[in-house]
C-alpha cells in the first residue's frame, strides 16, 4: 500500500508535465508561457490570501465572523495557490476545482454575540436612576 501511494505521488508531476506539453501542442500556447502564467496567478492568489486571512482573523476575534469558516476558506485558497504554482495543466485544473467549490454559499453561521443573548445592534431601553 505504501508503495502504491509513493508511486502515485511520484508519478503525478511527470504525468502533469506530459499532459501540459500535449495540451500546449494541441492549443498552440507555448508550454513555458502556460507554466509562467499559472505560477504568477498562484503567487498573486497566495499574496492576496495572506492579506485576506489577516482581515478574516481580526473579524473573527471581534466576533463578526466565525473562525473555523475563515480558516477553512483560507486553507482551501492556499492549497489552490500552491497547486497553481506547480507546473502543469492537471494541477491547475485541481486548483480551479478547489476555487470553484461552493463551500461558502448560503447564510452565514450564527456567531456568539456580546451580551446576554441579545442580537448585535439591538439596544435595551430602560430608566436609569442612581442610588447613593
Amino acid at each position: 500500500m505504501r508503495f502504491l501511494v509513493l508511486l502515485i505521488v511520484l508519478a503525478f508531476p511527470v504525468i502533469d508535465v506530459l499532459a501540459t506539453m500535449r495540451f500546449a501542442r494541441w492549443t498552440g500556447v507555448p508550454t513555458l508561457a502556460w507554466i509562467l502564467v499559472s505560477s504568477a496567478a498562484g503567487l498573486l492568489l497566495l499574496r492576496h490570501e495572506r492579506l485576506g486571512f489577516r482581515a478574516r482573523t481580526l473579524a473573527a476575534l471581534r466576533g463578526d465572523r466565525p473562525l473555523m469558516r475563515g480558516l477553512f476558506d483560507s486553507g482551501r485558497k492556499v492549497l489552490a495557490a500552491l497547486l497553481l504554482i506547480l507546473p502543469g495543466v492537471l494541477s491547475d485544473l485541481l486548483a480551479l476545482l478547489l476555487l470553484l467549490l461552493p463551500i461558502n454559499v448560503g447564510r452565514p453561521l450564527a456567531t456568539a454575540s456580546a451580551g446576554f443573548g441579545m442580537p448585535r445592534g439591538d439596544t435595551l431601553d430602560g430608566d436609569y436612576r442612581r442610588v447613593d
